[in-house]
């Protein structure tokens, strides 16, 4: 599905969410309810379909659990119509059995976006579930086991505070870990936080409201599964479960977040015991005290991302004109290709006339001409394209969905613009291009180097018919521009 469709999707899901929520209890709105659901669910087992045979898992997890929300909803609304609807029962078991699902699927995630560079993001979101899960305990669990009520309708009332501490245990570790954020990753994030919302409201609105306006609070499940649903639908999903390199930052909310959570413990403590002047002092002492080494430690790890910032970037540029280099090009195609339904373009050019300006006039003016076409390369490209030096004067532009025609197009301005004077030290310098093209969907199993050598032998296929030109892999005959 594509984004726009994604967004009219999204919009039609609000819509059936709002008038399921205005006819709640209803025949109409039961129907509508259900019929939504059923879709709803039908969609996840299709994304789950769609996903590749390396990342299916987290999402058929994702479509289990959507089914098993549904089986227990349409399993109240028949026991509503048969008179027979207990407090708790086989409902709860499917409900409750959804939480854990997702929770292991958002695990998945985070293991395949960031492998092996997870520790920092499990212990900082180990934290902050163990403050949930200690408020979840005092305000939420504890009150409902002492209220004398039977053992199950104590115990699986109780089980609903778990799950959540469980599912955000999940989320956290999405949120926290490396990697790419884009609209999948906000859909994903903010189906999870409409669930533990409405789990939040079902136990506290009753204090302030009507128990039937906290009812009709409901179908907003609904918009959760579609959220989720349309993460697993968006066509850039697999930012969900592939390796990303971007390393994690420090954001200040996190640690905003790690102090509210080392400060959890003595707040609901306080709250037992009562405030006395005692212990505000001495909670106002703890809270300086944790403001001071949380500072600390924040100066420490912004010292140590930038220090590793800058090893990563020297690692993965060229010095001279500061493009991507080889490590980085044959790691993002790596990412790419195994996406076989997704074009993807590739450029190698190679500078004409270049060697000459460099015995003329010195490497000084040939280190110029290079740094004028690495700013004129970027300048032609999109902002997903990535442009890299490989050494000397060879250059190559990788395009991801970028389709053949597109592909040429751009061969074509480049070549243009390349050819255009170059001002240096009062000098007028010339240079041309020869650029190999390849494009189109590769199988998964092509390597990186079988793609390049390809771009590479019709680069050099363009030098033999006459430079200034590009030849398509595979072409026929080589193709002169203007």
């Amino acid at each position: 599905m594509s984004a726009r469709g994604i967004r009219w999707f999204l919009v039609l899901a609000v819509v059936a969410v709002v008038a399921s929520m205005a006819t709640y209890g209803s025949d109409g709105g039961n129907v509508l309810y259900v019929g939504t659901y059923l879709i709803l669910a039908g969609l996840g087992w299709r994304a789950a379909r769609r996903a590749g045979a390396g990342s299916r898992l987290p999402w058929v997890l994702i479509a289990v659990a959507i089914t098993l929300w549904l089986a227990g909803d349409a399993l109240e609304v028949a026991q509503y119509y048969l008179g027979t609807v207990p407090s708790v029962g086989l409902a709860d078991a499917f409900w409750l059995g959804g939480y854990p699902l997702v929770a292991v699927a958002l695990t998945l995630m985070a293991r395949r976006r960031a492998p092996g560079r997870l520790r920092a993001a499990v212990l900082d979101s180990l934290t902050l579930t163990l403050a949930a899960a200690a408020a979840s305990w005092q305000f939420l669990i504890e009150p409902v086991l002492q209220a004398g009520y039977g053992l199950a309708d104590s115990v699986v009332p109780a089980l609903y505070p778990v799950a959540d501490v469980v599912l955000l245990a999940g989320v956290l570790f999405i949120a926290l870990s490396p990697g790419v954020r884009t609209a999948p990753t906000r859909l994903l994030l903010a189906a999870i936080g409409v669930y533990l919302g409405m789990d939040m409201a079902y136990n506290l609105l009753p204090y302030v409201l009507d128990g039937s306006l906290v009812d009709r609070l409901g179908p907003l499940v609904m918009l959760g599964n579609a959220l989720m649903v349309a993460a697993g639908l968006h066509p850039d999903r697999g930012e969900l479960t592939r390796a990303a390199h971007r390393t994690g930052v420090l954001h200040p909310a996190r640690v905003l977040f790690l102090g509210l959570a080392l400060m959890t413990t003595p707040l609901l403590t306080m709250l037992q015991s009562g405030f006395g002047r005692g212990e505000i002092v001495l909670i106002a002492a703890t809270v300086g005290c944790a403001a001071f080494v949380l500072a600390r430690f924040t100066v420490a790890v912004r010292e140590q991302e930038r220090s590793q910032a800058q090893l990563a970037f020297q690692a993965r540029h060229d010095p001279l004109t500061g493009l991507p280099n080889r490590t980085e090009l044959t790691d993002r195609l790596g990412r790419l290709l195994p996406a076989a339904d997704a074009p993807v373009s590739l450029l190698y050019l190679d500078l004409d006339g270049f060697k000459q300006i460099n015995d003329e006039h010195g490497h000084e003016a040939g280190d110029a001409v290079l740094r004028v076409v690495a700013r004129r390369l970027s300048a032609a490209v999109r902002e997903t394209d990535l442009v890299t030096r490989l050494g000397g004067d060879e250059f190559v532009l990788l395009c991801p969905a970028a389709p053949t025609a597109d592909a040429v197009g751009l061969a074509d301005r480049i070549v243009h613009d390349l050819a255009q004077p170059i001002s240096w030290q009062g000098l007028t310098l010339r240079v041309g291009a020869s650029i190999g093209i390849t494009s189109g969907a590769h199988d998964g199993g092509t390597a990186p180097a079988d793609v390049l050598r390809c771009a590479d032998l019709a680069m050099y296929q363009a030098k033999r018919a006459g430079r200034g030109r590009w030849v398509l892999a595979d072409a026929t005959a080589p193709a002169a521009t203007s």
